[in-house]
């Protein structure tokens, strides 16, 4: 039975019917509500609840509930919205079991580490090589999926974490003139999306953040989508009062078309935007520091 005070939209009338809820309850027939409303509303009467505080106001929930299932209209929005807290239960978990890989994942490093102490040098070196050739195709990995979405107007993808908002609700693609690639010193922690959105808000609308997750705690990154191009160039003129963050344009103005995404997964010198420069810059470097520790040991 449902609990009284509850706020509306909190409250699902099917289980105030005993019924079924979601997809199941939305199957239900205009036959089937009213014999479970007939039934609830014999037992749940006042009359037979003398000694319950809360019988007539239950008993009211009831009733306003029973007629909202019986107009199709307003069952139908109430069916939709049911719907959308279904959907975003799915999406909290999904993040909850990939937030809890990734400390999986962390605590198995830090022990073959602390095992690996007394290990042969040449197989540390061979052991290190593997972890950052995985480490490079992780982020490729993520930095195409990234900017796959920025291209179709997709507020996040797997490969981000904290976000401000998401995706249009109309399924208008952003320009992506108005977004910017954010980087920083220092793991993704350091700043929120609520941070970011703070600092960007001095330029203009802020539409929507989403702050990479990495494992590594030397570099953090961000998407930023303004709500206008002026707003972004604003943002970018002005990138030294951002300091210690570094601004940059996903794509410039008038820059290339976009491309498909097969030509865009077979061909990544063909990412545009300044942040796989970077990217490519931190993969090189790496490349170079593994090999040289293979030389060394």
């Amino acid at each position: 039975m449902a609990a009284t005070g509850q706020q509306e939209d909190d409250i699902d009338h099917y289980e105030v019917l005993c019924l079924p809820s979601g997809e199941e309850g939305a199957a239900l027939t205009i036959e089937q509500i009213e014999k479970a409303y007939r039934t609830q509303s014999r037992l749940r009467h006042p009359d037979k609840r003398r000694d319950d505080p809360n019988a007539t106001a239950d008993f009211q929930r009831l009733s306003s509930s029973y007629k909202l299932l019986c107009d199709e209209s307003l069952r139908r929005q109430f069916d939709a919205r049911l719907r959308g807290r279904r959907e975003a239960a799915a999406r909290a978990a999904a993040a909850g079991v990939k937030r809890r890989k990734a400390v999986s994942d962390l605590e198995e490093r830090e022990r073959a580490a602390a095992a690996g102490q007394h290990a042969d040098p040449e197989e540390l070196a061979k052991r290190e090589m593997e972890r950052a050739a995985a480490d490079i195709q992780r982020e490729l990995d993520e930095f195409r999926v990234a900017k796959q979405a920025a291209a179709s107007g997709a507020g996040a993808t797997s490969a981000y974490g904290d976000k401000k908002g998401g995706t249009s609700q109309d399924g208008v693609k952003t320009d992506k003139g108005k977004i910017l690639k954010v980087s920083w010193d220092g793991s993704a922690d350091s700043y929120t999306a609520a941070k970011l959105e703070e600092l960007f808000q001095k330029f203009g609308k802020v539409e929507d953040v989403v702050i990479k997750t990495r494992k590594s705690r030397r570099k953090g990154s961000a998407i930023v989508v303004m709500g206008s191009k002026e707003a972004a160039l604003l943002a970018i003129q002005n990138h030294f009062s951002l300091f210690p963050l570094n601004v940059a344009p996903v794509q410039e103005s008038g820059g290339l078309p976009a491309r498909s995404a097969q030509a865009h997964e077979s061909r990544t010198s063909n990412i545009d935007g300044t942040g796989f420069s970077d990217l490519e810059a931190s993969v090189f470097r790496k490349l170079q520091e593994a090999q040289k520790r293979k030389q060394c040991g």
